[in-house]
């Protein structure tokens, strides 16, 4: 047996996908909406997936280089305070490095890695089991954003999940908190949690991290309408959109929109929507956390503070949450 032959066969894939009625059903009410809005969990098929990696070695966005810094120069704490051994859940498997870089801390015994895009989770699976040849891997591609049944084995202790990269600001700060309660509940008693939460800075460094210089962040944004055209029989012009992302101060989030640059109608789905010159989509809210408002966050979803790791410049925080109440 050649090694990628031993990888295949370390590696569990199941497949609680999204139908596509599920994205229909979101797309049709999302437009639907007196203020546009979809939801950022649809930016992620194949394209949208290699766009956001490619968004990661941009210079202008310091987020993944920033907790890839905080991982490599804390990792073995990180192991400490989650168990080497455990299993270890990662909410999103989106940059290898990361979770390269905890995966050699930390030695878990399964790791279960779950995302929305299934092309780009058995890729990084593949590429996982060839790494690290002692490691099961029982991938789950399902939306993490939704209650869903885990494959995880009953006989399974010591459970540890990691969720990187800031995600938990795309959502809502009380959706976020509904999500760490489930999270919570997950882990049961005394389970930990490592999370990457972006924290609160000067808005230039925020605007120009969600408005490149290369454009591939609106290509990025853009890539949703590709997307709703090739799978809901859409007719979106990208011509006539245009990405535009900001700091909203008073809510302490970036918001990302698709702008109609002309008044018009659009197809989807054999159902009519019109847009006014200038209206937008409301793709993405990306919020900025202080520690203390995040702790206290965590706190009514069932989770206490461990202990917080931040890089020199406080770009960036991962912070260790343990369960206290499920």
């Amino acid at each position: 047996m050649d090694a990628a032959d031993g990888a295949e066969a370390r590696i569990r894939f199941h497949d609680y996908h999204p139908t596509p009625a599920d994205v229909r059903a979101e797309v049709l009410a999302g437009l639907g909406q007196p203020h546009k809005r979809l939801p950022p969990k649809l930016f992620y098929d194949q394209s949208g997936s290699r766009l956001f990696d490619a968004i990661t070695e941009l210079p202008e966005y310091y987020p993944t280089r920033t907790e890839i810094g905080i991982l490599r120069d804390h990792g073995a704490a990180m192991a400490d305070r989650l168990g080497r051994g455990c299993v270890l859940i990662e909410l999103g498997s989106g940059s290898s490095l990361k979770i390269q870089t905890l995966l050699a801390a930390l030695q878990p015994r399964v790791y279960v890695p779950i995302d929305i895009s299934r092309d780009h989770l058995l890729e990084s699976a593949h590429a996982l089991a060839e790494r690290f040849p002692a490691l099961s891997i029982h991938a789950a591609c399902a939306d993490y954003s939704v209650p869903f049944q885990l494959p995880l084995d009953p006989g399974w202790r010591d459970l540890a999940a990691f969720f990187p990269g800031s995600s938990i600001g795309n959502f809502d700060p009380e959706e976020a908190r509904r999500f760490l309660a489930r999270i919570a509940r997950l882990l049961g008693a005394g389970g930990r949690l490592l999370v990457g939460v972006d924290l609160r800075k000067d808005p230039a460094i925020l605007n120009a991290a969600y408005n490149d210089a290369r454009g591939v962040t609106a290509a990025f944004n853009l890539n949703l309408l590709t997307r709703i055209n090739r799978e809901l029989a859409g007719d979106f012009d990208l011509n006539a959109f245009a990405h535009r992302a900001f700091f909203n101060e008073a809510m302490s989030r970036i918001e990302m929109h698709l702008v109609s640059l002309v008044e018009q109608r659009v197809r989807v789905s054999g159902q009519d929507f019109a847009f006014r010159d200038g209206e937008t989509i409301h793709t993405e809210n990306s919020y900025k956390y202080g520690i203390a408002d995040f702790q206290s966050l965590a706190r009514d979803a069932g989770f206490e503070s461990e202990q917080i790791w931040t890089d020199p410049g406080e770009l960036f925080s991962v912070h260790c949450l343990r369960v206290t109440g499920v």
